[in-house]
């Protein structure tokens, strides 16, 4: 349970229709094996206790007392374990029958909830035995009046879990899902971060996609999870058939997901990135919500949950190719868009792409290409700037020409060299001292000639720096770091490589020429190229100074989407990364993540316009506001524990 990781679970039992005594052994067997797995939430079919096709057999009282001596039967067996279950089972109130979730801790009943929207329709026929849920105002003939002396509360029902925090459980029953206005809406208003839905939904061609579609919805829309358990194996086959559909979402993202079989569908439910993301963007009342509705406690010995998910090392990549191919085009076309609109905007006459032979400016002159494209204007109106100087390699000169040809747009080559050996003179600097102002005097000049040319052409410099840069602080204060429009601002470095790779084979048969000197530039370590060569190679690889852009990354998105501190993003990049860094390595670049995102923050102050294309982004007007004298300390603390 710790960093808000709780194990839930949908069981699928089987059952024997109108069995109680068969059903409850098999309920309890299946709730102690649910606690052997280290499940605490677990939720059970519709009416599981009898079998939901019982028919005109619940207007017997027989069945009606062996559901109630079944109950008995699971509390005694099970009152030793920590395990919140939800089961199924007809309860008699006021001389009415109610189709009822029956929810149960440590041997007690905690909270009976009965079913709001019955069916009155087809095959579903419940209003001829059950009385709505909506109706239900007296005290549950269960059990001899143990409820009562138990506190057990009826209707409505919202469970805290004050062992883990944002922690709260709310149930509703198979059809209030298909409601115009379902009861977990009005349960996650009061604060139900998971909701359990107990349902018996029978088995035609082209329903489970529906119901897949319904639960991942629901729990995307109210920013909640959801745990779905299906009526299956051993209910009455006579017209229809049930196949145990269970499916655990969060947040509009299905976990898992069960079919035909009877069993546990297990699944950890990540309650603090629920609860944060309710905080960042809830549509929820915060005043009057759930009042009247019953509430009680759960308690749970607190304890390290084991991540049962699947944590990508690559969040802003989708990792099935149909769909990474589908991210790629999207963002392409959106960046394309962005500046088409500012090239209309302001009238430029040209597009200026300093061009080193890198990644970055490889993707923002792709952008500015496709942009120019869409203003149906030649390539030939963007202008290419390759600006060698001490660091420059001729693979990486080589690559700019050729790619700058292979698009078709006006290529320049300005030498720097001269210009930045001058600015040493000026400043009584010794080119001998390859320090900071070395390396930050050609960024410099570079975009000093970068603006001057587009003043000249009447245009605007088109910015190369990525995503990943602008939380590092790697760039040049009013180097790089400034430009009239900025392509790449919103892009990641592991999503600009595969977006350049996306091109790359997109273009396989169009122009081969243009694949290969793009795989070439793929293949180039990642440099600011500041330094000089050694014997033509590349000595400045920035990996080697700032650390793994793929940790960077993956620390960068769990820091931004979704707020989490840095012990949970450790432990979620152990998980991630287990086959790839150990723990120190991990550790070490976490504390420099964390170190440079604060102190650099006022280079991300003042960032020239971009396109946003992600759920993250550093734009100071919108996206991501802080101080630029923000301390660290907090965080850094706590990774020191």
């Amino acid at each position: 349970m710790k960093d808000g990781f709780i194990c839930v679970a949908a069981g699928t039992p089987k059952i024997r229709v109108a069995d109680c005594r068969f059903n409850a052994e098999q309920i309890f067997t299946m709730m102690r094996e649910a606690d052997k797995q280290g499940v605490k939430i677990l939720a059970l079919p519709e009416l599981c206790l009898t079998g939901y096709t019982c028919g005109d057999l619940f207007l017997q009282d027989a069945l009606l007392d062996g559901a109630a001596e079944g109950l008995r039967t699971i509390l005694e067996a099970t009152r030793h374990l920590e395990v919140l279950t939800a089961l199924g089972m007809p309860v008699r109130a006021g001389g009415k029958l109610f189709n009822c979730a029956v929810v149960i801790q440590k041997g007690r009943v905690l909270a009976i909830v009965p079913k709001t929207f019955l069916p009155n329709y087809g095959e579903f026929y419940e209003m001829r035995w059950f009385q709505s849920g909506a109706d239900c105002g007296e005290e549950p003939e269960l059990l001899d009046g143990v409820l009562a002396s138990a506190g057990c509360g009826v209707g409505q029902c919202v469970i805290d879990c004050p062992a883990v925090p944002g922690l709260k459980v709310g149930v509703e029953i198979c059809e209030d899902l298909w409601a115009s206005d379902p009861p977990s809406r009005r349960l996650a208003e009061a604060g139900a971060t998971v909701i359990l839905n107990l349902s018996a939904s029978n088995e035609v061609v082209g329903k489970a996609a529906y119901r897949r579609q319904l639960v991942a919805g629901q729990s995307g829309r109210l920013c909640c999870g959801y745990v779905y358990a299906d009526a299956g194996e051993g209910e009455s086959t006579t017209d229809l058939v049930f196949t145990g559909h269970n499916m655990i979402a969060e947040n509009g993202a299905m976990l898992a997901e069960h079919r035909f079989a009877a069993g546990l569908t297990i699944a950890g439910i990540d309650v603090q990135r629920l609860t944060g993301e309710r905080r960042r963007l809830t549509p929820f009342p915060v005043s009057g919500a759930g009042a009247g509705m019953y509430r009680c406690k759960a308690e749970f010995t607190p304890c390290l949950t084991k991540i049962r998910r699947y944590v990508s090392p690559t969040p802003f990549i989708p990792e099935n190719a149909a769909d990474r191919a589908g991210r790629c085009e999207e963002i392409l076309t959106i960046a394309a868009l962005g500046l088409k609109k500012r090239l209309e905007h302001t009238g430029a006459r040209a597009a200026v792409v300093g061009l080193s032979g890198g990644l970055d400016s490889t993707l923002a002159l792709l952008i500015t290409a496709l942009a120019m494209g869409m203003l149906h204007r030649p390539a030939s109106d963007v202008v290419a700037i390759t600006m060698p100087c001490f660091g420059t390699t001729d693979r990486t000169k080589n690559n700019a020409v050729l790619l700058a040809g292979r698009m078709g747009a006006t290529l320049r080559t300005i030498p720097i060299g001269d210009a930045v050996r001058g600015h040493f003179r000026d400043i009584g600097h010794d080119p001998d001292r390859r320090d900071v102002t070395y390396e930050n005097a050609q960024a410099r000049e570079r975009t000093q000639v970068l603006m001057d040319v587009a003043n000249e052409l009447g245009g605007l410099v088109v910015g190369t720096g990525d995503l990943s840069e602008l939380a590092l602080g790697w760039a040049t204060y009013n180097g790089d770091h400034m430009s009239m429009y900025s392509v790449n601002a919103s892009i990641p470095k592991t999503l600009v490589r595969h977006l350049v790779d996306y091109v790359a084979r997109d273009n396989l048969e169009k122009d081969e020429e243009l694949t290969h000197v793009l795989e070439d530039i793929l293949d180039t370590p990642v440099s600011p190229e500041l330094l000089p060569a050694v014997q033509g190679q590349i000595t400045q690889r920035t990996e080697d100074l700032v650390g793994p852009y793929e940790l960077h990354d993956f620390f960068l998105y769990y820091v931004i989407r979704w707020g989490f501190g840095p012990q949970k993003i450790l432990r979620l990049a152990e998980t991630a990364f287990h086959r790839t860094y150990s723990r120190e390595v991990i550790l070490k670049w976490l504390k420099i993540f964390y170190r440079r995102f604060f102190v650099q923050q006022f280079k991300r102050s003042c960032l020239p316009d971009g396109p946003k294309v992600g759920s993250v982004a550093l734009s100071p007007r919108g996206d991501w506001r802080m101080p630029s004298d923000a301390v660290a300390r907090l965080w850094l603390e706590e990774l020191e524990e």
